[in-house]
């Protein structure tokens, strides 16, 4: 899987960019917002690769945060990498994150590509959503990363932010507490 892509930029439009990596020119998809902040001939992107039947998609951030929103919103369903893309371009990741905590509709609905329905269920999806910055504590990552495992071992959210409200510690730590806590729910 490519994770991040550096290269000589050939071509740039509002939302591509055609790098030239070592003589193999690549087209990645970009936000508006990174389209904007790509000022150099060489440039540095992070990188989602999207694989369907069809394509093999790159998707291009100059910011981390970007890219962890981009992730995110795509694994809610219904949300394509169009929609993600519009998301990242209509929004930097700490609005978003502000929109997403105030569960602001309106605000989600000027994205193109999103209606009344798909704001909502978006809103309801991301309740959890934070953007990594200089003030977090490490103790966020493990939190979602335990939410995370609890979700996959078939737990409903709510019962798993119930479960792990209060709780520190390492992603193991938080699995095992949240294990006890569900156990009695």
């Amino acid at each position: 899987m490519i994770v991040g892509i550096e290269g000589t930029v050939e071509r740039k439009d509002p939302t591509f960019v055609h790098l030239n990596v070592n003589g193999i020119i690549y087209e990645v998809q970009v936000s508006i917002n990174t389209s904007n902040a790509i000022k150099e001939k060489k440039v540095k992107l992070f990188v989602t690769q999207v694989i369907r039947e069809d394509a093999n998609l790159l998707f291009g951030f100059m910011d981390t945060n970007e890219k962890k929103m981009f992730d995110t919103v795509l694994k809610i369903n219904g949300v394509g990498p169009k929609v993600g893309l519009a998301i990242c371009s209509t929004f930097t990741p700490s609005t978003f994150a502000k929109v997403v905590a105030s569960k602001d509709v309106s605000m989600l609905k000027r994205v193109p590509g999103i209606g009344p329905k798909a704001a909502s269920r978006i809103l309801v999806e991301l309740a959890d959503f934070i953007v990594d910055g200089n003030g977090e504590s490490g103790n966020s990552g493990a939190l979602g990363e335990a939410v995370m495992a609890l979700e996959s071992l078939g737990f409903k959210k709510d019962a798993i932010q119930k479960a792990l409200s209060g709780c520190s510690g390492d992603t193991s730590t938080l699995v095992k507490e949240g294990l006890k806590k569900l156990q009695r729910l």
